[in-house]
């Protein structure tokens, strides 16, 4: 049994590969941005940890997203269907929490195959 992480650090790492399963750490945007400017934030770091760990969005099994108004559902959903790949939407809940900072308001978390 083997486990790869990347970028550790002292709290958690980034990525932890294990059984060609990727988990990646909750990723979140800059404090106090809009909605739709941590959620593409938050993408384009998904795509870049994916790449990585030697994979891409199209390989994402699943998504878990966190907000912490559900009113802005509809503004992070925008961002999202612009850079989900159709054809490989991943198994997906979305939530309300209070997250970290009331600066954040957006998180999310991916599960996806090398």
């Amino acid at each position: 049994m083997t486990i790869r992480r990347i970028d550790v650090g002292p709290r958690m790492s980034d990525i932890v590969i294990h059984n060609n399963t990727i988990y990646l750490a909750g990723q979140v945007g800059a404090p106090g941005a809009s909605v739709t400017e941590q959620t593409k934030a938050i993408l384009a770091s998904i795509d870049e940890l994916l790449a990585k760990a030697g994979s891409d969005k199209t390989k994402i099994l699943q998504a878990i997203i966190w907000l912490a108004d559900m009113n802005t559902f509809g503004e992070m959903n925008a961002v999202w269907d612009a850079w989900v790949p159709q054809g490989h939407t991943p198994a997906r809940a979305t939530g309300e929490a209070k997250l970290a900072t009331p600066d954040y308001k957006v998180e999310i978390i991916i599960t996806a195959a090398v």
